[in-house]
C-alpha cells in the first residue's frame, strides 16, 4: 500500500493535516535531544521528513533512515540533501543493529501500521543507548466534547482526498480507519512502561487526532 501511496504521500500529509505535518516532524526532532556527534534512528521514514528535520537540527550527527517500502526510500533520498543521510531498508520488527546503537530513535505513524506494538518498542528500546530518548508520532483517536464532529470528518475527508489527489480511496479509508481505531495515548504509554522506558511525556495535536510522545531508555 505504501509503496502506492509514494508520489502522494507529502501533498496528502499536508493537506490532511492543513499544513501541520512538517512542523510536527520538526517537534519530533528537537525531542530527540542527539547530543553533538551523536547518532539517530528514524524508522518508517516514508519520504524523509522527521530524518531531514533533524539532519537540518543536528548536522554533525550520523542518521540512518529505514523503511519497509523501498519506493518511499527511493523518493526520500531524491530529496535536497539526503546524501548526508544513510538510508536503509529494514523491517521495524527486526532491526538490523547492534545493542546500544543510538543517542535516539524517532518515528512518524509507524505503530498503528504493525501487528506487535510492543514488540516493536522492544527492539527500539534495545538499539537504543542508555539514556538514549525515544520520540513518536501518531495518530490518536479523538476524545472529549469535539470526538463526534472531528471522527466524522476524518470519516468523511481522508477518503475524500484520497479519491482526488491520489486517485486512491481505498488505501486512504484504511489510513481513516487506523487514524480512529489506533490507542490512545495512555495505552501506548503503558506499553513504554511494560517495556522499560521512563521520564515518558505525550501531548496532543490537532483537535486531538494526533500524538507526540517522548519517553528515555534507563
Amino acid at each position: 500500500m505504501f509503496d502506492r501511496v509514494t508520489g502522494h504521500y507529502d501533498r496528502m500529509n499536508r493537506l490532511m493535516t492543513l499544513g501541520r505535518h512538517a512542523a510536527w516532524c520538526r517537534d519530533v526532532a528537537v525531542g530527540a535531544k542527539v547530543p553533538p556527534g551523536g547518532s539517530m534512528l528514524d524508522i518508517a521514514t516514508g519520504t524523509g521528513v522527521i530524518a531531514l528535520a533533524a539532519l537540518e537540527k543536528y548536522p554533525d550527527s550520523t542518521i540512518h533512515a529505514v523503511d519497509f517500502s523501498e519506493r518511499m526510500l527511493s523518493e526520500a533520498a531524491s530529496k535536497p540533501g539526503a546524501s548526508a543521510i544513510v538510508w536503509q531498508y529494514a523491517d521495524a520488527n527486526d532491526l538490523p543493529f547492534g545493542d546500544g546503537s543510538f543517542d535516539a530513535v524517532t518515528h512518524g505513524y509507524l505503530l498503528r501500521n504493525v501487528d506487535d506494538a510492543e514488540r516493536v518498542l522492544k527492539e527500539q528500546y534495545r538499539v537504543l543507548k542508555p539514556g538514549g530518548r525515544v520520540v513518536i508520532l501518531e495518530t490518536c483517536p479523538p476524545r472529549g466534547p469535539l470526538r463526534y464532529p472531528v471522527a466524522l470528518g476524518v470519516r468523511v475527508l481522508i477518503p475524500l482526498l484520497g479519491r482526488i489527489v491520489a486517485r486512491d480511496r481505498t488505501s486512504y479509508a484504511y489510513l481513516q480507519k487506523s487514524t480512529l481505531g489506533f490507542m490512545t495515548p495512555q495505552e501506548v504509554v503503558a506499553i513504554l512502561h511494560r517495556v522499560g522506558f521512563a521520564s515518558i511525556t505525550w501531548k496532543k495535536r490537532f483537535f486531538g487526532t494526533h500524538m507526540i510522545i517522548s519517553a528515555r531508555k534507563q
